[in-house]
């Protein structure tokens, strides 16, 4: 197995307090292109099942085990093989980013009011693309989202690109943000994001140590996030599964990891640590 050794000393910090008191330490992950590969049909991603069972390993010894993913709570819980998962007893799942929550201890769902403007946009945006000549990119709409998708299109990256300030000003429109990431662009609220949701939890729990993977930009509010919670005295790692489709999150990063293969090799990793 390689070395799964950060590169700053920041990410070597807070390894050192997590081997210290695993107990004060959160372990938060993104889904899609961390723990799941990223697949043309999302429907399809599957965590990898090396990371659940490392995640099962780790869960009786972290604080707190938080999935943190622009995913609907229902999606990442089919695609995850989380639930009954024995070391799983205290994971929450933060979806479409912290607006929804799943708590394995109650198996309790948080589902707020779906926003009003999505479900109007919906109607509207086949017919939008059509006038654009991108009919054929497809829409998934994860009801508090819709997400344009081009992967496996000629051009992939091209057509997202082009399509992104006219998608942004629509969504503008509406009072809704729109989202540039790997082959997609997502239509959503903006009132939060995963710096948000990850305050959230940090402050909800009392833990002093973070380790914080994800790999496209919807994880760069975390990221950011993570440096604000540094310079109020917590240590934290941040690491990068990384891609040739996204770079951003390098630059930020104490460790990249070689996409969801090489978490799960590093989950494995932190377990075997411990």
């Amino acid at each position: 197995m390689p070395s799964y050794s950060p590169t700053t000393d920041a990410g070597r910090d807070a390894l050192k307090a997590l081997a210290a008191n695993p107990a004060e330490t959160l372990l938060a992950l993104d889904f899609d292109g961390t723990l799941a590969p990223i697949v043309d049909e999302p429907s399809h991603a599957l965590v990898h099942p090396r990371s659940v069972a490392a995640l099962a390993r780790l869960g009786a010894r972290l604080g707190q085990i938080v999935v943190i993913t622009g995913r609907p709570v229902e999606t990442a819980l089919r695609l995850g093989g989380f639930t009954g998962k024995p070391g799983l007893e205290r994971m929450v799942i933060l979806g479409q980013y912290g607006v929804e929550r799943w708590n394995a201890a109650t198996g309790e769902i948080i589902l707020p009011p779906l926003p009003g403007a999505i479900a109007d946009l919906a109607e509207s945006l086949p017919a939008w693309l059509a006038e654009r000549d991108a009919a054929s990119v497809r829409i998934e709409d994860k009801g508090r989202a819709l997400v344009l998708h081009s992967r496996g299109l000629p051009d992939a990256d091209g057509l997202i690109d082009g399509l992104l300030q006219s998608v942004t000003e629509l969504a503008g429109s509406r009072g809704l943000v729109a989202e540039r990431g790997r082959q997609v662009i997502e239509i959503r609220s903006g009132s939060s994001d995963k710096g948000v949701a990850l305050r959230g939890i940090v402050e909800e729990t009392g833990v002093r140590n973070i380790l914080y993977a994800g790999d496209d930009l919807g994880d760069l509010p975390a990221f950011k996030e993570v440096e604000v919670l540094r310079g109020e005295g917590l240590t934290a790692l941040l690491a990068c599964s990384a891609s040739v489709e996204q770079d951003a999150l390098l630059a930020h990063s104490d460790l990249v990891l070689n996409g969801p293969d090489a978490v799960a090799d590093w989950l494995e990793a932190l377990a075997g640590g411990l």
